[in-house]
């Protein structure tokens, strides 16, 4: 996969911002985690808005995915790689 210039991991994203997903990060991401983020929602070109962001280190980040909110770690959002909705 070649990284275009709107490539950017999921937990660098701010409020407001929306993408979809293109892939994994990490290639040695643990199986248990890829498939929990898998089961969650986190598929290859599903559509995600980020929603919030907590106070402390910006952890834990809502995001709506598909229409679903969810909570997850900013360590977790960073192994998602996604490609930056830019037409807003």
């Amino acid at each position: 996969m070649k990284p275009l210039a709107n490539t950017r991991t999921l937990g660098s994203l701010r409020p407001g911002q929306k993408c979809r997903v293109i892939g994994m990060a990490d290639q040695a991401l643990h199986a248990d985690l890829e498939e929990r983020l898998l089961r969650m929602g986190f598929a290859e070109d599903a559509c995600i808005e980020v929603r919030h962001e907590g106070p402390v280190g910006r952890d834990p980040m809502a995001v709506k995915v598909d229409g679903v909110i969810l909570a997850l770690r900013r360590r977790e959002a960073d192994t998602i790689l996604v490609e930056v909705d830019t037409s807003r």
